[in-house]
């Protein structure tokens, strides 16, 4: 028989992978660690006694599973899941609202992984940049973002295939040389040196499907960028020279305050004038484009800079304005 602490452990991961309502019967568990039903009830008696919300569902078909409770006890995790975690709080650690948190949680969790997770998660660590990442976003596999960073970490040659999409590289299968992880506006991308087309190329990780073995080590290239993150926000932008400036900039007062303007401002600057007031200072690919975001916020606008923005937005009120003319049916 298991030392009680061990079986209290293997107890409580069976309970938490069972998420039918009914939960596990009391001659399960007992099958399961090869003990009697009576050293269940104790067991399950010990882990209230911790803190963990273990219920009782009655019934033919009733028995134990864990509950909601007041607060969290300690949990465990598979070697995938704890990885899971651990690609989530670097995201969420990165200039997210709950970033301090967050970075708390990773050095929480980083203290009582294993040896081979925690390389895993060390390797993910010294090669994320994140320029300014906001809420949402596709979610890419971690084992990817793993395999992925331990390529970067390592200089060794990838392949694989990439499914493209609107603004990133598309096509597969690729070989290149990774310079770099980042994440920015809650996705994360590979800085890579594409061998076949002899250019620098970003992909988005949740398109990449690694292929293996990895390839030959390589010396790193200099990236045409003061860094990472000027060179990721240049291209995104469609700036080849990885230069972070939009091509066309201005600003306007919004008649809103400054706390429900910066979260959907992306890496606009927003400025508090007073409770019900504030100064946007942001960008876009066109003056068209860039007076329609600012629009968007459905507030009045004053202060509008420069006379190019100005213009923008008196041809985007007419052609609103003959949208909005009744039309023949």
């Amino acid at each position: 028989m298991q030392k009680t602490s061990a079986r209290l452990l293997a107890l409580l991961s069976l309970l938490q992978t069972r998420r039918d309502p009914s939960g596990w019967s009391g001659g399960e568990l007992a099958e399961r660690l090869a003990v009697t039903p009576r050293t269940v009830r104790r067991d399950i008696g010990r882990l209230r006694e911790l803190g963990y919300p273990v219920t009782t569902v009655k019934g033919p078909a009733g028995g134990y599973r864990l509950g909601a409770g007041t607060r969290v006890p300690p949990l465990l995790f598979e070697d995938d899941e704890a990885v899971a975690l651990a690609v989530a709080l670097h995201t969420a650690a990165d200039g997210t609202a709950v970033a301090e948190d967050a970075a708390r949680a990773l050095t929480a969790l980083g203290q009582v992984l294993p040896s081979r997770l925690r390389h895993r998660i060390e390797l993910l660590r010294g090669t994320v940049a994140a320029p300014a990442p906001a809420p949402g976003g596709a979610a890419p596999d971690p084992r990817v973002v793993v395999e992925l960073s331990r390529a970067v970490h390592a200089r060794e040659q990838l392949r694989f295939d990439h499914t493209g999409g609107p603004g990133t590289a598309a096509g597969g299968p690729r070989r290149v040389e990774p310079h770099h992880l980042a994440t920015r506006h809650g996705r994360w991308y590979l800085v890579a040196w594409d061998l076949d087309r002899a250019d620098w190329r970003i992909f988005r990780v949740d398109r990449v499907r690694p292929r293996t073995p990895t390839g030959p080590r390589f010396a790193p290239r200099a990236l045409p960028a003061r860094s990472v993150s000027a060179f990721l926000t240049g291209r995104l932008r469609g700036t080849d020279g990885g230069t972070p400036d939009w091509p066309c900039r201005g600003e306007a007062v919004l008649g809103r305050p400054a706390a429900e303007v910066a979260p959907f401002a992306g890496d606009g600057l927003v400025e508090e004038l007073g409770p019900d007031r504030c100064l946007l200072t942001t960008g876009s690919w066109s003056w068209t484009a860039l007076a329609a975001a600012l629009g968007r916020f459905d507030t009045t606008l004053e202060r509008v800079r420069p006379p190019e923005l100005r213009a923008a937005c008196a041809r985007l009120a007419a052609r609103y304005a003959a949208a909005a003319e009744p039309g023949p049916e």
